[in-house]
């Protein structure tokens, strides 16, 4: 089966902080390829207590978009629960320079994976049946960011995780199913995404599906179902809003 599980959809530090919404990141399982993005807080209890029945010992990757920690802060644990405390070698964490070089995942840690891979700008790497790239740094303060590109035998997934809004986001990720970060219902001048942008990389890219997540207040307090709705007629393709522990079957 290939599936998407949000294990978690929330974006800034007040929604996560607080768990409005969970920050647990999101597993793929594509072409029978277990991976992990971005563990936030909560991550491994959301991955234990999933009605979805994820096993972290079966993952085949932790991947890390940047270093912040709605993002990062359930790496090591959850680096901990895949090789078993270390009794099983396995699996590859990948993640930007500045996240190795912070101590963001702790050095112990390293001997107990297969492998640690530096994710840089135009990198293409493969994990199990699958491949993913890292096709261009993203624009978002003081992280080395990447969003991703995931090739499966059911097409391609482009994550696009945050970042300011720059031109070239429409030409790098175009794919069948999108996943999106944003954080803002209207523009400002933080470094993420809102919803015009979205509207202008959904009708631009036009993919199969384009699902949102990581939400602020601003979204929150607009009800995202209702804006991804808006979205949908607007664009003429189908958009979702992701919530907690939302499932979705490719």
């Amino acid at each position: 089966m290939n599936r998407i599980v949000f294990l978690g959809t929330g974006g800034a530090r007040i929604v996560v902080f607080k768990q409005i919404r969970a920050s647990g990141g999101i597993w793929l399982e594509l072409d029978d390829t277990n991976l992990l993005l971005d563990p936030g807080p909560g991550s491994l209890v959301r991955i234990i207590n999933s009605k979805h029945k994820l096993d972290p010992t079966k993952l085949e990757a932790i991947i890390l978009s940047h270093k912040h920690l709605d993002h990062s802060a359930d790496v090591n644990v959850m680096i901990e629960a895949m090789t078993e405390g270390g009794f099983k070698k396995r699996g590859t964490i990948f993640a930007p320079k500045d996240a190795f070089e912070e101590n963001v995942i702790l050095e112990y840690l390293h001997s107990y994976v297969l492998e640690t891979v530096m994710l840089k700008e135009g990198g293409i790497y493969k994990i199990g049946q699958i491949n993913f790239a890292t096709p261009k740094k993203h624009i978002h303060g003081n992280a080395e960011t990447f969003g991703m590109k995931f090739n499966f035998s059911g097409g391609i997934i482009s994550y696009v995780v945050d970042t300011r809004y720059f031109e070239e986001l429409t030409k790098i990720y175009k794919a069948d199913y999108l996943i999106l970060n944003v954080v803002r219902l209207k523009p400002s001048n933080l470094d993420h995404l809102c919803i015009d942008d979205v509207r202008t990389i959904i009708r631009t890219i036009k993919p199969k599906l384009a699902i949102l997540t990581h939400f602020g207040m601003t979204l929150l307090k607009a009800k995202p179902w209702e804006v991804a709705k808006q979205l949908s007629d607007e664009t003429g393709i189908e958009v979702k809003a992701a919530s907690d522990g939302m499932e979705v079957v490719l």
